[in-house]
């Protein structure tokens, strides 16, 4: 990738709601178990938000402590993006209602939607902004409440999904750190295999939209996953190819937090050690745009990173959409 300037993140931040709903607490719920839930997914509990609780009060509190770390305030911000496919409303965007919240008075703001897929995109989105000069800092936030488009009486998605909210502030930095490469993808053609179906111009909200279970999360499992395991490892290494990296030069791999036994399968293709990947599924379960934030930010926050460090983020999800990312701290 030829950068006119290198940049980077420069603070970040992350936000989960304070319910835990464990797997003790779904078998309460479904009819399933926590010896079941974890040997299939690695989950042990979620995060569920408060019933006052919207996705641009999630993104919020993550944006609070991202432009804190940097250094900055609200009013030096110039661009805001959130990946969400649970927006507070259609229009105006999340980003939009975030950005009053903060006082953002001079920032552009818009909302991205590639599912789990969308931090990394957003992320893309606003690197090339930067690169060029239009801009010269960025909010990206990857946060959903899925929650709240969850079917609880569908034991095979409702234990999969939690809400969360993970922030970024991404501007200029030194020579030789910041983004390396990004790989973005689309296949549109499998877009049936995970979806939401009703509330948009397609399928409007009705009577029967509401009885059918429109309005909540449909994935077939079993395809969704032979996609992931897929994506996940040629998005990989395509990313350290563009990066003019190997295998052997990741410090830290950051992917995609939907389900532990996709996350294994990316390792061993990249032949990279336990110590060596984020693996965060057992308290956050999949947070879709927030759960590669998340993850990335927890280990910054456990000191897991050190400058110089090249780091590697992939993710996949519903579009079917797929996004990697190659960064020196």
């Amino acid at each position: 990738m030829n950068t006119i300037r290198p940049i980077g993140i420069v603070g970040y931040g992350k936000y989960v709601p304070e319910r835990i709903l464990t797997n003790a607490d779904m078998e309460k719920i479904v009819e399933t178990n926590d010896e079941w839930i974890v040997s299939r997914t690695g989950i042990r509990e979620r995060h569920i938000a408060a019933p006052e609780q919207a996705t641009s009060d999630l993104a919020y509190e993550a944006a609070v402590q991202a432009l804190k770390s940097a250094g900055m305030t609200a009013e030096d911000l110039e661009l805001i993006i959130v990946a969400t496919i649970t927006p507070d409303t259609f229009f105006p965007s999340t980003a939009c209602i975030l950005q009053d919240k903060l006082g953002a008075k001079k920032a552009a703001a818009f909302d991205l939607s590639a599912a789990c897929s969308g931090f990394v995109y957003g992320m893309a989105t606003a690197n090339g902004m930067l690169q060029t000069g239009m801009y010269n800092n960025a909010l990206v936030i990857g946060a959903d409440t899925l929650s709240r488009i969850t079917d609880y009486t569908d034991r095979n998605t409702c234990v999969l999904f939690g809400d969360g909210a993970g922030a970024v502030v991404l501007g200029e930095v030194s020579e030789g750190r910041g983004f390396l490469s990004f790989d973005l993808g689309a296949e549109g053609s499998g877009g049936s295999l995970l979806k939401l179906e009703a509330g948009g111009s397609r399928l409007p909200a009705s009577e029967e939209t509401i009885q059918d279970k429109k309005h909540f999360i449909y994935m077939n499992g079993r395809e969704v996953f032979k996609f992931a395991v897929r994506v996940m490892g040629t998005a990989t290494e395509e990313v350290l190819r563009k990066a003019g990296k190997g295998k052997e030069d990741i410090d830290l791999f950051v992917p995609h937090q939907a389900n532990i036994r996709i996350i294994q399968s990316a390792m061993q293709r990249l032949d990279l050690p336990e110590e060596k990947c984020v693996i965060n599924v057992d308290k956050y379960a999949n947070t879709s745009a927030a759960s590669i934030p998340l993850a990335l930010v927890e280990a910054a926050e456990e000191g897991r990173m050190k400058e110089g460090d090249t780091i590697l983020l992939v993710g996949f999800g519903g579009g079917l959409t797929w996004g990697a990312s190659v960064l020196v701290w």
